[in-house]
């Protein structure tokens, strides 16, 4: 009989969570019989199926400079705690998940303590945006890096770090949650007289702050050229009463809906969007919708900005085609003339509305090559791992 596999996971937020319940379901799939022991940091729902934690994953969930400053002894205890807990249980890999402030570090610590376990990083660090020195910095304690998005394995060649194999995107799994799927919703985003325009100003209140106002002047603006327009805002819960604040000074108020499936409905309705920058963009692309994006953050945020990110676009879906088709705007240059005339181009039938889609269908071909589950590939990337096959 085969002894068990032994897996230590860290996910620091649930968003690694949700990535972690993948692959272990996967990887239980591609064990058969095989008795499957796991240990580590992670969520609720991780104890649930079975994970045994070293402390609780709230200990480690905070954000923002000021919250990090404030807890940072228990963090720097909790890697220790995490590292030595990991090396004990001596598992067959290591899988940690996102949060790379907390998860790189205890890699390091493990291979520290314990140099024969592997260590395999899912989501890789922006490090082909900025500080890409981190990428050199993780080779000695990075065995493998699982990447979301598809030109990250050759990004990180490039800057000397570790291997790393294009997976998948989770979005991927989504389309049918993004896309129209009724009479209802098809007939919503084919409507040019009375069309669905989703706002989308950011989920952090910095992005609010610097955001809603000009979005506001811009849907006023759409609003009087194409007097039908139909304005959604889905909101974050935490940000609501933000948010509703902010939208009351506007001239046209948009309707603002709370929820994940609240806002998956507004995808699968809208005919084009404007958004702050961000993995949205993403959904958007994929989902079909238009985009117009914009970036304004406080002016000490962009200078440090343009000195750390050297890279022609900020936007996903521009970064992944190597070109531009969704229309970005940063600082200065975000204001409610220049958002409000490509809002209304692209609700047109035309070359701009088109040029998007046609872009969106490409990103679709290339976010696919990985193969229809990110986590099954996760899960077949880390055994080719331990069964020491090259990347």
């Amino acid at each position: 009989m085969s002894p068990p596999f032994r897996l230590a996971l860290v996910a620091g937020e649930a968003s690694g969570d949700a990535l972690a319940l993948r692959f272990l379901e996967s990887l239980r799939q591609r064990l058969d019989d095989r008795e499957l022991v796991v240990t580590g940091v992670g969520g609720e729902a991780l104890i649930d199926v079975g994970m045994v934690p070293l402390f609780p994953q709230a200990d480690i969930a905070v954000m923002g400079f000021g919250p990090v400053i404030a807890r940072l002894p228990l963090l720097l205890r909790r890697m220790e705690d995490a590292a030595r807990g990991i090396a004990a249980f001596e598992p067959d890999l290591l899988l940690t998940i996102d949060a790379p402030d907390f998860c790189l570090r205890v890699a390091k610590k493990v291979r520290a303590r314990a140099p024969a376990i592997p260590i395999a990083h899912w989501v890789c660090p922006s490090v082909w945006a900025w500080r890409s020195g981190r990428a050199r910095r993780m080779t000695p304690h990075i065995d493998r890096i699982l990447a979301l998005l598809p030109f990250e394995p050759a990004a990180l060649e490039r800057l000397h770090g570790p291997k790393t194999i294009y997976v998948g995107h989770p979005l991927i799994e989504r389309l049918s949650e993004l896309r129209p799927g009724g009479n209802e919703e098809v007939a919503a985003r084919a409507d040019i007289v009375a069309p669905l325009v989703l706002i989308l100003p950011g989920s952090r209140r910095s992005e609010i702050r610097h955001l809603m106002p000009v979005f506001g002047e811009a849907v006023a603006r759409i609003a009087a050229a194409s007097p039908g327009v139909r304005f959604v805002l889905p909101a974050v819960a935490h940000l609501r009463e933000e948010i509703g604040q902010a939208a009351s000074a506007w001239a046209i108020r948009p309707e603002i809906v709370l929820g994940e499936a609240e806002k998956l409905a507004a995808i699968r309705s809208a005919r084009a969007a404007l958004a702050a920058s961000g993995t949205v963009t993403l959904e958007l692309a994929l989902a079909q919708v238009p985009t117009v994006a914009a970036y304004r953050g406080a002016g000490w945020e962009a200078a440090i900005a343009r000195r750390l990110i050297k890279l022609p676009s900020v936007i996903l879906p521009n970064l992944i085609l190597g070109r531009s088709v969704v229309p970005e705007f940063i600082q200065d240059d975000v204001t409610p003339e220049a958002l409000s005339r490509h809002i209304l181009a692209a609700l047109d039938e035309g070359p701009d509305r088109d040029g998007q889609l046609e872009g969106f269908a490409e990103v679709e071909t290339i976010m696919r090559s990985a193969g229809p589950s990110p986590a099954a590939n996760a899960v077949e990337a880390a055994l080719a791992l331990l069964a020491g096959e090259p990347a």
